[in-house]
């Protein structure tokens, strides 16, 4: 006759598979003694957690048909006129063939690249030009000296 299959490593893993599964069951029946609160965590109005459940009658209700996923389709959206913007250069290396325009309304830089150029420009050149959006924002294009 054949002796039994259970060797004496199965018996070990075993054995250590029960001790901590009794172990665990010891240290959640000491949280349940201490009164350490739930195992849950909770998302208060402020997204912070905590471990109070949130108060129901501060619930808000909403309706998931108004919540926009995505971006607006161009129909929606509202272009800004194409009106030559003026400015003034405030920045442009001729060797790498780049720089910034600074708009004169509404102060912010544009990028500039050697071919969006129409003259060619140098450092506090008063210039107009038109934005068109490239792939880090909006680009100056068109640019011709005033």
């Amino acid at each position: 006759m054949a002796g039994s299959q259970e060797t004496f490593g199965k018996k070990e893993r075993e054995k250590k598979r029960l001790k901590k599964r009794k172990d665990k069951l010891l240290k959640k029946e000491e949280r349940k003694a201490k009164g350490q609160g739930s195992e849950f965590v909770y998302v208060d109005e402020y997204g912070q957690l905590t471990d109070t459940p949130p108060d129901p009658t501060r619930k808000i209700k909403v309706d998931a048909s108004t919540i926009e996923i995505g971006i607006p389709k161009k129909e929606d959206r509202v272009e800004e006129p194409e009106e030559n913007k003026e400015g003034k250069v405030s920045f442009f290396d001729t060797s790498k063939g780049f720089g910034f325009i600074l708009d004169s309304r509404s102060q912010e830089k544009y990028f500039v690249h050697v071919s969006g150029l129409i003259d060619e420009i140098k450092e506090n050149d008063k210039v107009t030009f038109e934005l068109e959006r490239g792939l880090k924002g909006m680009n100056a294009v068109r640019v011709k000296k005033i």
